[in-house]
């Protein structure tokens, strides 16, 4: 009898004693807060083939982790560091203050104040500038300034690969340096 008093009192402890109230947990947390994860002086390394090609920092990174658009936000800026092959050296850097990656359209944006700069000495201003990972290509609509050590373009929009070997002003202007012309008479 004592045994059957006893499992009677902890069965209705067992019962009683693990309830949550649902609103109670929901006024914790915003709907917002659980589908954002915020990182503080992120660092990450994006690896092919075992061997590191780039570095990507900044001191905030947001996560949303909404399954249907899931996006990475970096809203305090970004360095993205492109290293040389097997080593731990740059061959160029890009800056900006505002950076999103959209994972389902294989997608990165830089906003305000972009700088890229390559290891030939080559730099690249704009405010805005888009990695196309399923095209391999780097693109813009807006102006851009591009300064080689010898000489500077202007334009609108802008086209390269993904390692800015090859590029193009898709609207130039100004003045332009031009080899095999003959001078005018």
């Amino acid at each position: 009898m004592k045994k059957i008093c006893y499992l009677f009192i902890v069965s209705i402890f067992a019962f009683t004693s693990c309830e949550n109230d649902l609103d109670a947990v929901d006024a914790l947390f915003s709907k917002d807060q659980v589908k954002i994860e915020e990182a503080k002086d992120v660092q990450l390394l994006y690896s092919d083939s075992a061997i590191v090609r780039v570095r990507v920092s900044g001191p905030k990174m947001l996560r949303h982790v909404d399954h249907s658009k899931p996006k990475e936000e970096f809203p305090e800026g970004i360095l993205i560091e492109f290293l040389r092959s097997g080593t731990n050296r740059t061959q160029g850097s890009l800056t900006a203050k505002y950076a999103i990656r959209l994972e389902n359209q294989s997608k990165v944006i830089v906003r305000d104040s972009v700088v890229w700069k390559s290891g030939k000495g080559e730099e690249l201003r704009t405010s805005e500038l888009t990695w196309d990972d399923q095209r391999k290509m780097v693109h813009t609509n807006r102006f851009v300034k591009i300064t080689k050590p010898d000489e500077v373009f202007y334009g609108y929009g802008f086209e390269a690969d993904q390692d800015f070997n090859h590029w193009k002003i898709i609207n130039p202007t100004g003045r332009m340096m031009v080899e095999g012309l003959e001078e005018p008479l």
